[in-house]
């Protein structure tokens, strides 16, 4: 039986109503706003083939049908061997320094920095789609068993082991976003002053280093551990640096956006400090991905 145009306008205006939840869930799936927007994508083509009258709760099943979608994305990563053998940072979403998009807000929401971001994409696809829908969206264990093919008892272990795993590994950033702004201004003065000892006040001695340059010769995308090498490796790059560094909102969090001398983004820096020491820098230098990114909430330096 073909649907009435008012039965699809009103289908329409629903979908549109759960969008920015949607792509909420898949961005936290998948690390990646345009895998995001392909997922959300793909649950509006199923919904405009399914049989409304079968969808009792059509918000929980869009959110199932995403997170479906997502799952088998991530499935495929693994089959496929995509996961990068050095340093993988994921999509940043970056605001203005001193408020964030109405638009982004949901995606931001839980505090979805990229140190978490990094965590979850350590997690088995299954663990972090259980993690995702009941820690964060609050889904419950029965609904969320079909979709991993297991028992709800068994969906629930799941959860709990990404948990411990989350909290093992994901640093907590100081709620205030203007100590953190102090701790990352004082990062940049110290790398531009070439100052080593003022950096190794302002990182945290066990302090990470992530940059990932995307389709780079091997070597170029790594990770640095401790404060001395951390300092080294910043004061070697702002000598080299020929453009201007902006601060800006990484994920809610302070961090900074390095442009060229032609005004173009080569770099988003987000930083995740922790009792006024930087403890993570996530560094996307990724040409390709940069493009990508919505940066027009920054104003390019002339």
């Amino acid at each position: 039986m073909t649907r009435s145009t008012r039965t699809d306008e009103w289908l329409a205006e629903q979908f549109e109503a759960n969008r920015k939840r949607l792509r909420a869930v898949a961005y936290r799936m998948l690390g990646s706003l345009s895998e995001a927007d392909d997922a959300v994508q793909e649950s509006w083509l199923r919904l405009s083939r399914a049989d409304d009258g079968e969808i009792e709760n059509l918000s929980g099943w869009l959110t199932t049908v995403v997170a479906r979608v997502c799952l088998n994305q991530l499935r495929s990563r693994a089959a496929r061997r995509e996961e990068p053998l050095d340093a993988h940072v994921p999509d940043p979403i970056v605001s203005r320094p001193d408020r964030i998009d109405p638009e982004q807000q949901a995606l931001l929401a839980d505090s979805v920095g990229l140190a978490l971001l990094v965590v979850l994409e350590t997690l088995d696809p299954a663990e972090r789609l259980a993690f995702v829908l009941h820690d964060m969206f609050d889904l419950p264990f029965d609904e969320i068993a079909p979709l991993v093919g297991r028992s709800s008892a068994a969906a629930r272990q799941l959860a709990s082991r990404a948990r411990r795993r989350v909290r093992a590994a994901a640093k907590v950033p100081d709620a205030d976003v203007s100590r953190q702004r102090s701790a990352v201004d004082a990062f940049l003065a110290a790398a531009q002053n070439g100052d080593f000892d003022a950096l190794l006040q302002v990182l945290d001695p066990d302090v990470v280093l992530r940059a990932d340059r995307g389709a780079v010769p091997l070597g170029a995308s790594r990770v640095v551990r401790g404060a001395h090498a951390v300092a080294k490796g910043a004061i070697a790059y702002t000598r080299s640096l020929v453009g201007v560094a902006r601060p800006a909102l990484v994920n809610g969090a302070a961090g900074i956006v390095g442009f060229d001398a032609r005004g173009q983004p080569f770099s988003v820096l987000g930083m995740t400090v922790t009792r006024g020491r930087i403890v993570e820098i996530d560094i996307l230098a990724d040409p390709a991905r940069l493009r990508q990114l919505d940066l027009a909430v920054l104003d390019a330096p002339r």
